[in-house]
Parts: structure tokens; C-alpha cells; sequence
């Protein structure tokens, strides 16, 4: 006959079995994504980014405490923040699906995205790519940079690069918007890094053109980011084969 401790014991020992069972359980991942978009169906989601109104005025960047720096930028440059091109078409703008995806596989990019670092200012200042993507830190300058992603899902790391040193290559495996790229050395340097699990993202340039392709028939919540003046959100629905075309206005903060 078993005595009252050992049964006690037997039962802690089972109760401690159930919970881990249920803990391992509750951490077990998802099951990756197996759907494939059919091209036959993909529709497209097309259009501008504009900007109304006075932009704002920036204070040109004192690179004074670097003499290569200053020697890459002979005239006064302001900060890159809001860049436009004609007829008001704003630049690095990010669009991108935000919501009313399915449950989609998509390839990893092999190529990878590339920051680099040019005149002592990062380029491009806004830049996308997809989760595992290769992310690959250039340095064109003949001085030392130092490269600090800030993100808040993906792992942080700050990096110094050499001039002349090989490209530093790592990725991102979570989604996160808008991850603050700074340079310890030169505190005017910032960039912003966006990492998708989809490929249904695009910046603009001068134009202030984006293109969505290869997207399937659906409803989505297309929204545009920008740095200075926030996020804007379009409700789009596009049929099979269907392609549409939308278009994003920003405005200062005081007259919107």
C-alpha cells in the first residue's frame, strides 16, 4: 500500500508533467504558410505620393567637427527629411500593404538590400526589405562609420566599419517598421529600415511613384509612411487581374 507522501509525490510529479506538457505546447510555433499567389489572378495596386503646401525649412547640418566630412559636402546641406521632386512628388515614402493579406509563402530576396554610407550621410535614408533578406552596410567615405540599427522586435547590434572594410551582411527575421538607423560618430547620420514578411512594399523616389504587383484578388488597408508627416491608410479592393490606382496627399501638420 502506498503511503499518503508517496502518493502526494506521485501526484506533484504528475501535475508538474501536465504543465509542462501544456507550456510546450502553448510555445509550439504556428505552422508555416503553404498558400502561393496564382499569377494568373494577381491584380496590381498602382499610383503617386504628392505633398500640398510649404514644406518645412531645415537648419543646414554643422559637419564641422569632421573634416572629411566637410570636405565631402563643400556647400551647406540640410537634412534629407523631406525631399521632393516636381509638381510636388514627395520621395521616401514608404506604401505597403498593411492588413487583408491571406495566409501566404513567399521566396526570400537572395539579393540583398543595401545601405550605404556616402558623403557622411546614409543612402538611401529610407529603405525596405523582407524578413531574411541579406542586409548589407556599405562604406564609400575614407572615414570610420558606426552603424546602430535601433529596432524594438529584431535583435539590436551596433557595428563600426572601417573605410575600405568589407561590407558588413546580416538580416532581420522579424517584421518591423520603421527601425531608426543612427551613426555614433556623426549624430546627424539617420536612416529608417523597414522589414516585411511580404513583398507587397515599395519607397519613392523624386517621381513619387509606387507600384503593388503580383497581388492577389482581395481587400486591403494600403498605408504610406513618411517620416516628417505620419501615415496615411486607403481601403482598396481589386478583382482578379484587376489593377488600380490610388494616390496619397500629405500636407503640413498645422493645415491638415
Amino acid at each position: 500500500m502506498k503511503t499518503r507522501s508517496a502518493v502526494s509525490a506521485l501526484l506533484l510529479v504528475s501535475i508538474s508533467a501536465f504543465i509542462g506538457c501544456s507550456k510546450q505546447s502553448s510555445e509550439t510555433p504556428p505552422p508555416a504558410p503553404t498558400a502561393i499567389v496564382d499569377p494568373s489572378t494577381a491584380g496590381s495596386i498602382t499610383g503617386t505620393v504628392k505633398f500640398e503646401g510649404t514644406p518645412p525649412v531645415f537648419r543646414p547640418i554643422d559637419m564641422g567637427a569632421e573634416a572629411t566630412c566637410v570636405q565631402a559636402n563643400p556647400k551647406p546641406i540640410a537634412p534629407p527629411v523631406v525631399t521632393l521632386g516636381e509638381h510636388g512628388a514627395l520621395a521616401n515614402v514608404v506604401v505597403y500593404v498593411k492588413s487583408g493579406l491571406g495566409s501566404y509563402r513567399f521566396d526570400t530576396p537572395k539579393d540583398p538590400a543595401v545601405l550605404d554610407q556616402v558623403g557622411c550621410m546614409y543612402v538611401p535614408r529610407v529603405l525596405a526589405m523582407m524578413t531574411n533578406q541579406p542586409f548589407e552596410v556599405k562604406n564609400t567615405d575614407p572615414t570610420t562609420h558606426n552603424v546602430h540599427p535601433i529596432p524594438r522586435e529584431n535583435h539590436p547590434w551596433n557595428r563600426s566599419l572601417a573605410a575600405g572594410e568589407a561590407p558588413y551582411v546580416t538580416s532581420f527575421p522579424q517584421q518591423e517598421l520603421a527601425i531608426p538607423i543612427v551613426c555614433n560618430i556623426h549624430p546627424w547620420m539617420r536612416a529608417y529600415l523597414f522589414v516585411f514578411a511580404h513583398p507587397y512594399f515599395d519607397v519613392t523616389e523624386r517621381t513619387g511613384t509606387f507600384e503593388l504587383k503580383n497581388l492577389p484578388p482581395g481587400t486591403y488597408t494600403i498605408e504610406a509612411w513618411h517620416e516628417r508627416f505620419g501615415t496615411q491608410d486607403v481601403t482598396v479592393t481589386i478583382a482578379p487581374k484587376e489593377p488600380k490606382s490610388i494616390s496619397f496627399t500629405f500636407k503640413p501638420a498645422d493645415s491638415q
